[in-house]
């Protein structure tokens, strides 16, 4: 049964990063000593020894002992060595390309189908769906296939947005730009708002954080949730 955990993001306004999750990871990762992180989306161009650093402090208060991806030879056996796993947020488009480069995405939704805790913010859960087509980032590389890991059966869009009926911005919105996606695309999308997160075990998937996620399904008005209805 498939452990996951796939916030909107990993750091709210004034927080420092993790910590309003903090609660909850400990559960999450109760019964282990190790996370492999995957530092791949490299937020602001940051090494992935940078990053990962930043991961290893956060982790560090709960008791955890965190590696990165990026420092084994062969990145399949880091997977394959791996307790539970944690993506971290940054450019979907680079984490992607990383990710079939290295031809990890097969390796990890055997690992995470199997039974081991996957964590993902921001672009780390974009990848939890069949597909990163929904996710806000600049295309700054092109990966091979926009196929992500398919651990759930709906896209995601985290830091999702409502409309501001006042504003002066004349672009368009995540709800325009979901509804092109579906101009095309069948999948249902869920729109995760900051400080919201989605839990699954047990073969139940939970909405948990602030508020409610807003549902986009095809031929449908997007709809307000208190439970994600896949």
């Amino acid at each position: 049964m498939k452990k996951l955990l796939l916030a909107s993001t990993s750091t709210l306004f004034g927080e420092t990063y993790l910590s309003y999750l903090t609660k909850n990871l400990e559960v999450f990762f109760k019964d282990v000593d190790t996370i492999t992180f995957v530092p791949y989306a490299r937020p602001g161009g940051i090494s992935h020894d940078a990053y990962t650093a930043v991961v290893i402090k956060a982790f560090s208060k709960l008791n955890k002992k965190v590696v990165g991806l990026h420092s084994f030879s062969d990145p399949k056996v880091g997977i394959e060595k791996a307790e539970a796993i944690f993506t971290g947020g940054g450019n979907t488009f680079l984490l992607t390309k990383q990710l079939h480069e290295q031809d990890l995405i097969k390796v990890i939704r055997e690992k995470v189908e199997n039974g081991i805790p996957y964590m993902g913010a921001s672009a780390g859960s974009n990848i939890a769906g069949p597909s990163m087509q929904t996710t806000n980032d600049m295309p700054i590389v092109y990966p091979p296939s926009f196929e992500t890991l398919g651990l759930v059966n709906f896209n995601l869009n985290p830091h999702y947005m409502d409309p501001n009926p006042n504003g002066r911005h004349n672009g368009e919105s995540r709800e325009v730009r979901i509804k092109e996606f579906h101009q095309f695309n069948t999948t249902p999308v869920v729109g995760l708002r900051e400080g919201d997160f989605i839990w699954a075990e047990n073969g139940k998937l939970l909405l948990k954080g602030k508020g409610t996620a807003r549902i986009f399904e095809v031929g449908k008005v997007p709809y307000e949730s208190e439970n994600i209805p896949f």
